[in-house]
């Protein structure tokens, strides 16, 4: 029997990521194509439906070679019946029916879950977490974002909105406002719109020196790269900046480790990338808040696939799904 592919897709507001991938968790033929928000997002599940075909089109390969589409999506997902139950950049309605208009157009099983959750379940399929089934996702990009496993399976919780790793309080009394709607949200802190806000606040004190406050002086903002790459030559308004990020991350990180004693966290996103300037802190800093037993049993390492989590993670969903 030849081999047979899964279709993974990562739905997001600006683009839709869209992969092939065998049931060894390795992709085959990756693309994407842009999201259609219009009209309340009715042409989303088309484009989709058409994009794999024309794929397959383009591949000389029947539809009968797909096995089924998994599919991350933004927001909370009730992962029994496919439903988004909200979602602020797509267009759709509440409770939107996602996985039964894409089987109606496709003609395939569909399986639906939410995007960090997907980024998580990629990584311990094929990533940074292969071989673990208590795991921890967190993905520090424009927000942060969280995933968690245990024994394997995503938890989800009563509505599907469990793993909101970037919505735990971290300063409780005074902190910035979340998107949310809560204040002093990680998310507020750890993430690369976090870092800015922390930089810029620091710098329009105008007490700095350095680096970070030549590129504030010169542009009227900074980066979180620039933050990473002027902390690594010794800034020292960056190096606090990274000490206030370290903190709130690696004291987060030690609580839901003394929770749920994953064998890895996995840290993925843009952020991850500041490479050890962040990672050596946090790691110091969960070992200092982290329950001895945990502290000793958990790993902390960066994620492997990229960009490619979601889609690696969604089709694992269809194969989870099918027993393949």
């Amino acid at each position: 029997m030849s081999e047979k592919w899964i279709t993974g897709v990562d739905l997001g507001g600006t683009t839709i990521k869209l992969a092939f991938i065998n049931l060894n968790g390795e992709i085959v033929e990756k693309w994407e194509i842009a999201t259609d928000n219009s009209d309340m997002g009715k042409n989303i599940t088309t484009d989709i439906a058409k994009a794999i075909e024309d794929k397959l089109a383009d591949l000389k390969q029947d539809k009968s070679k797909l096995v089924g589409i998994g599919m991350g999506a933004p927001g909370p997902v009730d992962y029994e019946t496919g439903v988004i139950l909200n979602v602020v950049n797509l267009g759709w309605e509440d409770n939107f029916p996602l996985q039964a208009q894409l089987q109606e157009v496709i003609s395939l099983p569909v399986a639906i879950e939410n995007d960090a959750n997907c980024a998580a379940l990629g990584e311990m399929w094929n990533g940074a977490g292969k071989g673990a089934k208590d795991l921890v996702c967190v993905t520090l990009g424009t927000g942060v974002g969280g995933g968690v496993i245990a024994n394997g399976n995503i938890v989800q919780g009563i509505n599907g909105a469990a793993g909101e790793i970037g919505h735990i309080t971290s300063i409780p009394v005074g902190g910035a406002p979340c998107n949310c709607g809560k204040t002093g949200c990680l998310e507020t802190i750890a993430s690369a719109t976090g870092i800015v806000r922390i930089a810029g606040k620091q710098l329009a004190e105008g007490q700095a020196t350095g680096e970070l406050a030549e590129i504030f002086a010169k542009n009227g903002k900074v980066t979180a790269k620039d933050v990473f790459d002027a902390a690594r030559i010794g800034d020292e308004t960056a190096k606090k900046v990274m000490d206030e990020v370290s903190f709130h991350l690696g004291f987060a990180l030690a609580n839901i480790g003394n929770t749920l004693n994953p064998q890895k966290i996995v840290l993925g996103g843009g952020v991850s990338r500041a490479g050890d300037i962040l990672i050596n802190a946090v790691k110091e800093n969960f070992a200092k808040y982290a329950f001895s037993a945990v502290r000793d049993s958990t790993e902390i390492s960066v994620a492997t696939l990229g960009n490619d989590a979601g889609v690696i993670g969604a089709a694992w969903l269809i194969k989870n799904k099918l027993n393949l």
